[in-house]
């Protein structure tokens, strides 16, 4: 590795395992692409012949450029997978690559991201590299800036958590998921029908908009304030532990549905516009 061809070469190399690794400590194909880019970036500011595992070296730096920005979401009150590219659908975050279908697929369930979202940044790293990626615990801990047995312990109680928190959460959470998605895809293609089938008959509708009827229940009522023009920014993303909905044009959040289920339908709208209440929301980017 003794020219710039070469470097390029071993890097290449390795950039779909480094995806892979940011994409599952992240959940943000952006910033997986971010933290990719930061160790492409180090390596050419290296002194290449002197490293004798490119591979690992590379998974070293990425895993420490995620461990910063999960550590810098925290210190921003962000501690969870916040919706940092919210205006994207699953769909859109996969883009038709199988490479990122194949991560979505085996990696990361709805119920899984709300736990892994509640981890603290060095549980979340030491999860997935060693229970993930099988990285030995000698290997994690320089990278959490921990002991070999306190880095097992991190990996340990993060394990915990996922396996005492997944059987509670998934059906709850697949189901939200499968009614708000039909939600969204009545209100795009303006089946006022299709969103009544969705709406439980004792739904209600509140709404902190000025000049406007603040509450209309009845599924008929609901349906009509719902079907607005802003379907095709919404996007479901979790909201405050539950599947709801954030319309966001532009990339620009501009208002939450934080949604209540009961008999498996929709029962209640909460419809959040007001810039202080928008700000304490806890919104986890869905991807999955």
């Amino acid at each position: 590795m003794n020219d710039e061809h070469g470097v390029t070469e071993q890097f290449e190399a390795h950039r779909s395992h480094l995806r892979s690794v940011a994409y599952r400590m992240l959940g943000s194909w952006n910033e997986a692409d971010d933290a990719v880019q930061e160790s492409w970036i180090r390596l050419n500011r290296s002194d290449a012949n002197g490293i004798e595992n490119v591979g690992g070296w590379l998974t070293t730096v990425v895993s420490r450029v995620c461990l910063d920005m999960l550590r810098s979401r925290k210190a921003r009150r962000e501690e969870s997978m916040e919706a940092q590219v919210i205006g994207q659908s699953l769909e859109e975050q996969a883009g038709g690559d199988p490479e990122n279908e194949a991560i979505m697929a085996d990696s990361i369930g709805v119920a899984l991201l709300v736990v892994l979202g509640a981890l603290n940044p060095e549980e979340r790293i030491a999860f997935v590299l060693h229970d993930i990626f099988a990285l030995p615990y000698a290997e994690i801990a320089p990278i959490v800036g921990r002991s070999e047995i306190a880095a097992r312990q991190l990996a340990s109680r993060a394990r915990r958590r996922i396996q005492g928190a997944k059987p509670a959460a998934s059906t709850d959470l697949n189901v939200q998921r499968r009614l708000v998605d039909s939600f969204l895809a009545a209100a795009r293609k303006g089946d006022f029908d299709a969103l009544l089938t969705v709406l439980d008959p004792s739904v209600v509708l509140r709404s902190d908009f000025k000049n406007v009827p603040n509450e209309v229940s009845g599924p008929r009522a609901v349906a009509e304030q719902l079907m607005g023009g802003g379907a095709k920014a919404a996007h479901a993303v979790i909201v405050n532990g539950d599947v709801g909905v954030v319309v966001s044009p532009g990339g620009q959040l501009l208002l939450v549905l934080a949604l209540t289920y009961a008999n498996g339908l929709i029962a209640g709208v909460e419809v959040i516009s007001d810039t202080s209440r928008l700000k304490d929301l806890n919104l986890i980017e869905l991807s999955e």
